[in-house]
C-alpha cells in the first residue's frame, strides 16, 4: 500500500506542479494570473476524448489538437479578460477570468454532456507489479513528465532569449518595450504558455479517471493553492510545493478515507501559510518609498 500511495502522491503532485506552473508563469510574466485553469484542465481532456475517440482521429494528432485548443484558450483569455483590465489599471481581470472559466465549463457540460466518459490508453490497461503492489505506466510516466516540464521551463527562462525576453518583460516591462519586445505579444505567450500546461495535465489524468465537463474545478483550486505554497514566483518552490500537496493527500486518503482529504489537505496549507506566509521558496514583496 505504501508504494502505491507514493506512486499516485507523486502522479497527482506532478499534475498539481504542472497547473501550478501555469500560475507562476503569467504572475512572473505579467503580475496576473489565469483563475480559468481548471477549465483549461477541463478542456484538454475533453478535446482529446472528442478529437480521439468520437472523431477517430489518430491519439498522437488528438493530443496535437487538444494543446493547440488550450493554448488558444490561453490566448482568449489573456486579450479578452485580462489585457483590457490591466490597460486600465483596473483589477477587475480576477472577476472577469473566474466568469470566463465558468462560462467555458457550462458551455463544455451543454456540448459534452454530464455523463463521466473512459479516455482509453495503452498505458493504463495492463498494471505492472513493483514491490508487491500494481502500478499502470501512466503513474509512472505523469511524475517524469511533471519534473521533465519544470526543468525545461527553468532552462527556458535561464539559457533561451525567449526566456530572457520573457525575465525582461518581467523585471521592467516599460524598459523592455524600449528596447523593441513586443510586451502584449510575450504576455499573450505567457497565456497560452500557461494553459497548454493546464491541458496537458488534463489529458494525462484522464486515463486514470474520466473525462468529464466538471473534472477540472477543484484541480485548479488546489493547483492555485501549490501556488500559494510553493511561492508563486519560484518555480522550484511551486513544483516542489505540488509534490508535496500530492504526497499528502494521497496518504491523507490511503489513511483516513477520501472523506477526510479536503478537511486534513487544506488545513495543513492553511498551517503551513501562517509559519511562511510568502510561501516555501517565495520571497517577501520590497516595497519602494
Amino acid at each position: 500500500m505504501l508504494t502505491g500511495t507514493l506512486i499516485t502522491g507523486l502522479g497527482l503532485g506532478s499534475m498539481y506542479g504542472l497547473v501550478a506552473l501555469g500560475f507562476h508563469i503569467t504572475y512572473a510574466v505579467s503580475g496576473t494570473v489565469n483563475f480559468a485553469q481548471g477549465s483549461a484542465v477541463t478542456l484538454g481532456a475533453v478535446l482529446g476524448y472528442s478529437l480521439g475517440v468520437t472523431l477517430g482521429w489518430p491519439m498522437p494528432v488528438a493530443i496535437l489538437g487538444a494543446l493547440l485548443g488550450c493554448a488558444f484558450l490561453g490566448l482568449t483569455v489573456e486579450r479578452l479578460l485580462v489585457r483590457p483590465f490591466v490597460e486600465k489599471g483596473s483589477d477587475a481581470w480576477l472577476l472577469a477570468t473566474v466568469a470566463g472559466g465558468i462560462v467555458l465549463d457550462n458551455a463544455m457540460l451543454f456540448t459534452f454532456g454530464k455523463e463521466p466518459r473512459s479516455l482509453p490508453s495503452s498505458l493504463a490497461v495492463s498494471p505492472v507489479e513493483i514491490l508487491g503492489t500494481g502500478i499502470y505506466p501512466l503513474q509512472l510516466l505523469i511524475p517524469v513528465v511533471g519534473l521533465t516540464v519544470a526543468v525545461a521551463i527553468q532552462t527556458l527562462f535561464r539559457r533561451t532569449d525567449l526566456g530572457r525576453v520573457l525575465l525582461a518583460v518581467a523585471q521592467n516591462a516599460d524598459a523592455a518595450r524600449l528596447m523593441g519586445i513586443d510586451v502584449r505579444r510575450t504576455v499573450a505567450c505567457a497565456f497560452a504558455l500557461s494553459a497548454l500546461l493546464a491541458g496537458a495535465a488534463g489529458l494525462l489524468i484522464a486515463p486514470l479517471f474520466s473525462v468529464s465537463a466538471e473534472m477540472g474545478a477543484l484541480f485548479g483550486i488546489k493547483a492555485f493553492a501549490v501556488a500559494i505554497l510553493g511561492g508563486i514566483g519560484s518555480a522550484t518552490g511551486v513544483v516542489l510545493a505540488g509534490l508535496l500537496y500530492g504526497l499528502v493527500e494521497a496518504g491523507v486518503t490511503a489513511t483516513l478515507g477520501s472523506t477526510y482529504t479536503q478537511l486534513v489537505v487544506f488545513s495543513v496549507i492553511i498551517l503551513a501559510l501562517a509559519l511562511r506566509p510568502d510561501g516555501l521558496l517565495g520571497r517577501a514583496a520590497i516595497n519602494k518609498v
